[in-house]
């Protein structure tokens, strides 16, 4: 045996001796369900295959929304999916009013966000329109990226804009003001200038409001994560976020405030569950704000930007592996859920590439690469993930409580249905996700002692266990973190090398169904055909059960529809009555057609005649 292999075998061994659960075969996951079962709930909104509609970076066509998807790409989504969900739309004011001087480009460029907009509103969608870009001579230096240096210029131009669309023409729209404006890339100001720019369009909102008395929904801040502030703030002092400041702002001026939003970029399906101090995930405690500062305790909250990320901004996770990114979106749902998550915007539709900005990032479900003059655009096995989301049915079946680590399922029913995901996901960073989201529990100095283990060129050492935890110097709270962290890590990577099994118990099947499978495995990355790989006829039965293999990184959807029910042939008395019918109908139609070159009225008298033997009297 090769030294390498050896010293695996011998620390696997230790720790086995330390930690027998992580030797033994993990137990069978389950879910069971009652297709007779009333208790269910309508499926949440976060379920819903919402996205951001953006991609590209740069198209050819300046009269084309320039952080819009291709519209071929559109249509297919449009196909597939359909646009009753949420969407979110980047409109760039900053590069409309670029276009002045072109009045052609840009009534096609307005137009085609107009299109859109509509199309969206028509399937009974929303449109999460996300302003940001300040417009040519409103800035600093014509930064688009500058707070608005003229207020009122700036109030005139956005109130224009959402005149037209929210109040004359009447679009479900809720306003984002900006996006990520506490990083520097989108947004070059402090935290007072963009409170005061927010300022400014909600005056906008209250004066259209109370001119058209329409609603206008407003929000943001749209920041890089929950906790992020303009002085790059961590989640030991959330109060110092974007978002509480906002709150406080907004309550102090009365201004309205009518959602929250943050991005979330992680491998971690739990990042929604992080422990702050005061003992809350983030959603209970931004609820907890908005109602100490009397605004609506159940205001939504939503994740406008997330994805599978590891800081890089190409991944083969998202690429030629896209299976494993694809495993990870029902994953990270399902724990948004529990955690108090409203909405949430996959982002984004097609991948970046050769922006303007340079910005190449592989983000998108569909995969975009230079092709002749233009671009090709190619379905990653991400967008299957989102045609299982689309045929969860409208009612979600309550399952207990899941304390599996890896394993989880969505199961859900309409009247002529039944769907069950089910996903296998394993976070390839689960150590440094799993002390992350409980380093705020530790003091300032069991934090530091944190971060100098995990930037310390043993830290490798630490989480495999070849450098022993009890050794380190450290706090007893800070080594059970790691132990923890440790334990993870070490199930993740034995999660990794088998199949898991996940038993299916379906009860009170009544009546007979037709069951289809479908899969998103290792199997296939990109243009993945969404068909059946199995297929049969299911009997009523009191109790339907199956195991199902999963293979690391991937997920199945089990459906049962309702067969239609067969009609059945008449009855032999009723052939032979259909017949003698018939010949007594012919005998007085043909008595009709004999008499009519002469006397009708009788030929007629003959076919009632004929008729009245076959037609039962009322008593």
């Amino acid at each position: 045996m090769p030294k390498a292999r050896l010293l695996s075998f011998v620390l696997f061994l230790a720790m086995c001796l330390s930690a027998p659960i992580l030797c033994a075969q993990e137990k069978e996951f389950g879910i069971e369900i009652d297709a007779a079962s009333n208790a269910t709930v309508a499926l949440p909104a976060v379920f819903k295959p919402n996205i951001d509609l953006s991609a590209r970076g740069f198209s050819q066509d300046k009269a084309w929304p320039q952080e819009l998807a291709a519209e071929d790409t559109l249509q297919v989504w449009e196909k597939e999916i359909g646009f009753s969900g949420f969407y979110r739309l980047q409109y760039n004011l900053w590069y409309i009013s670029q276009l002045s001087q072109d009045k052609e480009a840009k009534e096609k460029l307005l137009a085609a966000y107009d299109a859109l907009i509509k199309k969206i509103n028509d399937a009974g969608g929303i449109v999460i329109l996300d302003l940001f870009g300040t417009p040519a001579g409103m800035g600093a230096v014509l930064d688009k990226r500058s707070p608005p240096t003229n207020q009122k210029a700036f109030k005139e131009y956005v109130k224009a804009t959402i005149r037209d669309l929210s109040c004359n023409k009447r679009y479900r729209i809720w306003y984002e003001v900006w996006s990520a404006p506490d990083l520097d890339e989108f947004f070059l100001g402090k935290e007072q200038e963009y409170l005061l720019l927010y300022k400014s369009v909600a005056e906008v909102v209250k004066e259209l409001e109370e001119e058209s008395k329409v609603y206008i929904p407003l929000g943001g801040p749209s920041t890089s994560w929950w906790f992020q502030g303009f002085d790059g703030n961590t989640i030991v002092t959330p109060e110092k976020s974007l978002i509480y400041e906002l709150i406080k702002f907004c309550y102090k001026y009365k201004l309205p405030l009518d959602f929250i939003t943050w991005h979330a970029y992680s491998t971690d399906p739990k990042a929604e569950k992080e422990v702050t101090r005061y003992k809350k995930n983030p959603s209970m405690l931004i609820r907890d704000w908005l109602s100490y500062f009397r605004f609506e305790g159940q205001t939504p909250l939503l994740i406008d930007e997330w994805n599978y990320d590891r800081r890089a901004n190409l991944l083969p996770e998202r690429a030629e592996k896209a299976w494993m990114g694809a495993s990870y979106i029902p994953a990270r749902l399902v724990h948004m859920y529990t955690a108090g998550i409203t909405h949430q915007m996959f982002f984004s539709l097609e991948d970046f590439y050769d922006t303007k900005d340079s910005v190449v990032r592989n983000v998108g479900i569909f995969a975009v690469t230079p092709s002749g003059s233009g671009f090709k655009a190619e379905a990653k096995a991400t967008f299957t993930i989102f045609k299982m989301l689309k045929s969860l049915g409208s009612q979600m079946y309550v399952l207990p409580k899941n304390d599996d680590e890896f394993t989880g399922a969505i199961a859900t029913k309409d009247k002529e249905q039944i769907a069950i995901l089910a996903f296998n996901y394993i976070d390839p960073e689960i150590f440094l996700n799993y002390v992350s989201r409980n380093i705020s529990s530790l003091s300032e100095g069991e934090r530091r002692s944190v971060l100098n283990i995990v930037k310390s060129k043993n830290f490798e050492k630490i989480k495999s266990g070849e450098t022993a935890i009890e050794t380190l110097r450290t706090t007893p709270r800070v080594k059970n973190i790691l132990k923890n962290a440790q334990e993870l890590y070490m199930k993740a990577n034995k999660q990794l090398s088998y199949d898991r099994n996940v038993k299916l118990v379906v009860k009170n099947l009544k009546d007979s169904y037709l069951y289809t499978k479908y899969t998103v495995d290792s199997s296939c990355s990109k243009n993945c055909a969404y068909t059946p790989i199995q297929e049969k006829e299911i009997a009523p039965s009191d109790i339907y059960q199956e195991t199902l293999a999963m293979k690391p990184y991937s997920v199945t959807l089990v459906v049962f529809t309702k067969k239609p029910l067969e009609e059945k042939p008449p009855a032999q008395g009723a052939l032979m009555q259909g017949a003698q019918n018939q010949t007594a109908e012919d005998g007085a139609l043909k008595a009709a057609n004999v008499s009519s070159s002469g006397n009708t009225s009788a030929g007629l008298a003959a076919f009632s005649a004929a008729n009245t033997s076959v037609i039962p009297k009322k008593d």
